[in-house]
């Protein structure tokens, strides 16, 4: 699936995401990559998260972006700072267990999170990632993050030929890192190029909490403003392709949009803590083109 691109002189290399996020889409490639566009100019992804179909693709012109300062820490230390990063994941390796989790994670509870470098949070980020309950990415009301050490035997906090091979991708080519709204990260969009959105989905339950993995959310409001970016990268011929829940209310943001078309698709339910809530769920996929 997807292109791989030669990045050394005899070294053809793919790429995978560094780390698990909410809502990722590595199991759903298959069902995504048909539905693509079969040429396209600038790729465009404003809720880059853990970046499944980014890296399946390689592009060689993107511009990436997600509302979540943590995470772009991440994606810019990785390109500019591997080095020191992988000197503080091997650091938080060999001293890693529930109690140093718990330590790690509670930083954010004091004045030193003041103090820490991009790289050292991205560190502490990428490290709890690989440690905690199901990979997962949530904070409290007070943006403080929350999840619990994991029960894993064997973690693989490093792998540093992954980072590495990330790390002179984003560097060889033409690559955008940014930090805000997704409305602005798509405002030099143009005719020919491919933007695709993966936003926190619509719930599915009056009960979900799974909506939100930024601290301010993603409400109604916000879903309303993405249909309407929808339709204004469509009136400038900008491809695009979306993905949500399989929900009344995503029916009704873009049912009879012109030149719309909604595919529903089978998704594995990856994020409830018990067994029963787990299982295959209908997400939809909403473009704006036909090819």
């Amino acid at each position: 699936m997807g292109v791989s691109i030669k990045m050394r002189d005899e070294e053809i290399v793919r790429l995978k995401p560094f780390t698990k996020w909410t809502g990722g889409k590595r199991q759903l490639l298959p069902e995504i990559l048909p539905l693509l566009p079969k040429e396209y100019n600038h790729y465009f992804e404003p809720f880059i998260g853990g970046g499944a179909l980014f890296f399946e693709l390689m592009p060689k012109h993107a511009t990436i972006n997600d509302f979540n300062k943590d995470l772009i820490h991440a994606y810019k230390q990785i390109r500019d700072n591997l080095s020191e990063l992988i000197n503080l994941l091997e650091i938080h390796k060999e001293k890693n267990s529930k109690e140093y989790y718990l330590d790690i994670r509670g930083i954010d509870r004091t004045e030193k999170f003041i103090e820490l470098s991009d790289v050292e949070k991205a560190a502490r980020l990428l490290y709890m990632l690989r440690v905690n309950f199901n990979g997962l990415y949530r904070v409290n009301s007070k943006n403080q993050f929350n999840v619990p050490y994991g029960r894993y035997k064997n973690p693989k906090i490093i792998d540093e030929k992954l980072l590495s091979n990330i790390s002179q991708y984003l560097n060889k080519e033409d690559i955008s890192i940014l930090n805000g709204d997704f409305e602005d990260s798509v405002k030099k969009a143009k005719s020919g190029d491919l933007v695709y959105f993966d936003p926190p989905y619509a719930p599915i339950s009056a009960t979900s909490t799974f909506t939100s993995y930024t601290h301010e959310g993603f409400g109604l409001d916000e879903q309303k403003r993405l249909r309407d970016v929808f339709v204004e990268l469509t009136k400038r011929d900008v491809k695009v392709m979306l993905s949500n829940s399989d929900v009344g209310l995503v029916h009704e943001l873009y049912n009879g949009l012109e030149n719309t078309n909604i595919t529903i698709v089978k998704a594995n339910r990856m994020i409830n803590s018990k067994a029963s809530g787990r299982g295959k769920i209908n997400e939809v996929i909403i473009r704006n083109y036909k090819e």
